[in-house]
């Protein structure tokens, strides 16, 4: 089967549109120009337009991919790090984004999140329950040294 290739205003359009719908990083943008057949040539000056147009900004994207996975999925600053770096968002932009993560209110949430999976974890051995709480939270994306000191806070109390 033939791939139909897009005008480049075709293309212009539908970017619009889908940038409009949400924010989207540049990463994402390149890969609907292939996925709409549009030829390599044409990529960067589509970009570039996009940008200029306000439709696509690394930034606002990383800000509110940041707010989001912090806000909605309890993620931790490693995980959305490594996420932010798969979506080829520049060291720069991400030190920038990761800033609009509240310190206190990071801070209370992973509280939050290893006393109520320590809480779920009743019937374990203490130290299971130690070692499946900070797994728990690692795997969200926290630091280490952070998770250490909040699990073992928490497990003293009981």
């Amino acid at each position: 089967m033939q791939k139909k290739y897009l005008t480049k205003e075709e293309a212009i359009q539908k970017l619009r549109h889908y940038c409009a719908y949400q924010e989207r990083s540049h990463s994402e943008v390149q890969q609907k120009l292939w996925d709409l057949g549009v030829y390599r040539s044409e990529h960067d000056e589509i970009i570039s337009g996009l940008i200029e147009d306000d439709y696509l900004n690394e930034e606002r994207f990383a800000k509110q991919f940041v707010g989001g996975k912090f806000r909605m999925k309890d993620w931790g600053k490693k995980k959305i790090y490594y996420a932010l770096k798969e979506k080829k968002v520049s060291e720069y932009v991400i030190k920038i984004a990761m800033k609009e993560i509240d310190e206190e209110g990071y801070k209370k949430t992973v509280e939050k999140l290893a006393e109520k999976k320590y809480g779920l974890l009743k019937g374990e051995q203490y130290m299971v329950r130690k070692k499946k709480t900070m797994d728990y939270l690692l795997q969200k994306g926290y630091e280490p040294g952070l998770v250490t000191a909040i699990v073992s806070s928490i497990a003293v109390k009981e």
